[in-house]
Formats: C-alpha cells, structure tokens, sequence
C-alpha cells in the first residue's frame, strides 16, 4: 500500500495538535496518517528559560527521531517563529531538511503562505498569549506588511493551560476582532481549540479564519503530494480557489 507519512514536531505540553490533526485527516486514513515527536516546551513568554525551549538543536534532534520512521514531510507545528522572528522557521526548516532530506514546514510559515497567497493585509489575531508576545507578534506581522486591525489575546504564559480554554471562549474572541473586517483572521496557536469552530464561524462572520493547527495540515498535505482539497468541513482554507495553486505546484514538483 501507497502510504503518505507527516512528521509533527510536538510542544512537549500540548494536548490539541494531535488529535485535532488525526480528525482533520480522518477521511485520509489510512492512506495518510501523522506521527508525532515532542520535546519540551511548557511555557510561552519572553524570559531567558522560555526562549531557550526553542533551540534549534532539540528540535532537530527530535526530526532525526521522527525520520526513523521515514517521513514525506516534517513540519514545527507550533508558532514560536510569530514572535521570535519568521525568519527563525526558515532557518529551522533548511536544518530540517539538511538533517533528514525531508521537506519541512511550520505552523507560521504555513499560515504566512495562506495570507500572501490569499493577498491579505489586514488580519485579525486571535491567541492566547501574553501582552509581551502579543505585541511582538504585532510587530512581526507589521514589517511583513500585514496590519493587525484587531487582537484579542488571553494574556496566559501557558502552555498546558492553553488547551484549557473551551470553543465557545475562542468563538467569542473571533466575533470581537471580526467587527473590524479583517481580510482574514488567524487563530494563532496549536493548542488552542479553534480548528472545529472555523466553518460555522466563516459562515456567519463571512470572513476566512485560518486555524494554526490547520494550516499546517493544509502545507504537510500539499509538501507531500496530497490534494488538500480533499479535506472537507473543516474550513474555506482547503477549498479556496486562491490557495489551489499551492498544492497544483507541489504535485507537479514531486511528479
């Protein structure tokens, strides 16, 4: 059997990446599956010791271990890069690739695709995070020139926590930063709930949302040879003519 395999880099205290990933693929299986590889990462803010979760060096490590396994594609799915800095996933997914041989991707250069390709300038931002690193992601978005319009954040330094927070929380977060009219709206963090809520929420609000988890799927998808488009119910992300183009081109590279 012909089998597409997506390698996940983990944050260590997640618990929403996973099993939203395996529903989103559901009706792939089992022709693609995902697997997964934590390392730590329990806190999210701007200390010395937070920041250090994010060496390269664990995340490679944890790459190597994945590509045992034989991996089509591995992707950082988290969102670190927001506000350390995108070109920090650029550098990791060359690394990736350099360690394994494997095409890489992460949550934020995924989600960054999507707003180019859809020619979005001003988004809305929906997280959990604090003041600190709101702002920073703020500013991050701002010297790619994309204006966030409107934010709501949950100021928590998590990362357990962040899976804490139920659907109808995020839900009302997404209706506050919609009344501004964003082109789009980003729900910026893998372990927040917001993949399940997105097609209801487009409908209403008329406005695509793009989930961090997934994007990522959408990218993995497209990187390994998958039709994303083959993904229904879960949001305009994977039917939008705008984004088809994306997956048309991978196919072709890879045939």
């Amino acid at each position: 059997m012909n089998r597409t395999l997506i390698g996940m880099l983990t944050p260590s205290s997640n618990t929403v990446l996973e099993p939203y990933t395996a529903a989103l693929l559901h009706e792939l299986m089992p022709e693609v599956t995902a697997h997964f590889q934590r390392f730590t990462v329990k806190e999210i803010s701007l200390s010395e010791a937070a920041l250090a979760q994010f060496d390269p060096a664990p995340l490679l490590e944890a790459a190597r271990r994945l590509n045992d396994a034989r991996m089509d594609v591995i992707a950082w799915n988290g969102t670190s890069a927001s506000w350390l800095g995108f070109e920090t996933d650029s550098k990791l997914c060359a690394a990736i690739t350099e360690t394994t041989g494997v095409p890489a991707t992460t949550s934020v250069l995924a989600l960054n695709e999507a707003l180019e390709r859809s020619g979005v300038t001003r988004l809305g931002l929906v997280t959990p995070y604090l003041d600190d690193i709101q702002a920073a992601i703020v500013a991050n978005y701002a010297k790619a020139g994309i204006e966030v319009v409107a934010e709501r954040h949950l100021n928590d330094r998590g990362n357990f926590s962040f899976s804490e927070y139920d659907e109808a929380t995020l839900a009302r977060m997404v209706r506050e930063v919609a009344k501004a009219r964003p082109q789009a709206i980003t729900i910026l963090c893998t372990n927040l709930r917001g993949a399940r809520i997105v097609p209801e929420l487009e409908r209403e609000l008329g406005i695509p949302i793009y989930d961090s988890v997934s994007v990522t799927v959408w990218k993995t998808l497209a990187l390994a040879g998958v039709d994303p488009a083959r993904i229904v119910g879960w949001g305009q992300l994977f039917q939008d003519p705008r984004l088809a183009a994306q997956a048309r081109e991978a196919l072709t590279r890879i045939s």
